[in-house]
Parts: structure tokens; sequence; C-alpha cells
């Protein structure tokens, strides 16, 4: 097996102080998405974790929505599948979690907050993988 059948994974976290949650556990649920999907080759993904202002902001100038979401995604290729092992790293693009969202909804949901913030972080990759939902 050579180097580009491996997969790695470079997870950026850029994230306020005051947003405390388990950045292992959201790299290890990234990894396991990016294995059952079939991915084995190295892999960039940032995530941003942010407040409700930063995240309605990039809601209303990428999506024209003025509202605030729990996360959105920013793909970095074009088109609806991932390229085929070409290249030594897969840039996946950007993932965007809105903390105080996740926070409510793993109140609503009767889940930990790092569960919470690891699945929307996880549903983010899926959609730069091109897989989206109805």
């Amino acid at each position: 097996m050579n180097d580009k059948n491996i997969l790695s994974l470079k997870l950026e976290v850029k994230a306020d102080s005051r947003y405390k949650f388990n950045r292992k556990k959201v790299r290890e649920g990234v990894l396991k998405v990016l294995v059952e999907q079939g991915i084995r080759q190295s892999v960039e993904v940032s995530l941003m974790v942010v407040g409700e202002r930063k995240i309605r902001d990039l809601e209303k100038r990428y999506f024209g929505e003025d509202k605030v979401t729990d996360v959105l995604s920013f793909p970095q290729m074009d088109g609806e599948s991932i390229p085929e092992v070409d290249s030594e790293v897969l840039t996946l693009g950007d993932v965007v979690v809105c903390y105080p969202q996740a926070k409510k909804q793993s109140l609503k949901l009767n889940r930990l907050l790092d569960d919470e913030i690891e699945f929307l972080t996880c549903h983010g990759v899926l959609h730069l993988l091109g897989i989206h939902h109805d």
C-alpha cells in the first residue's frame, strides 16, 4: 500500500476560547465519516465554531437568508463528487458550527453538547463530500 492510500486528517479548528468542546471527539467523528465514505487519502478540513451573529452574517452573505442556523459548509471543490486520488492531500473545505445553536439543540435533544458539535461537524463534512439531504 502506498502513502496515498492511507487516510490522515488535518483538522484546523478555530474557536473563541469561551466555546468549550471536545476537539478530540470531533476529530474522531470526522475520521469515522471519512472512512465510512471510502476516503483513503490525506484530508484537510477547517472547522470554525462561532456565535449567532457570525453564522447569521455568513448565512445572509452566502445563502441569502437572514437567519441563525446550526451548521454551514463551504466546499473547496466544484462539482458533486470526490475526485480520484491524484494528489497528496484532499482539501475538502470549511465547516462552520454555531455554538449557541448547538447548545440549544443539545438541550432540546437531551444529549451532550460535545455530541451535538461532533454531529454537526460530521454533517457539515458530509456536505463537503457532496452528500446532501432533501
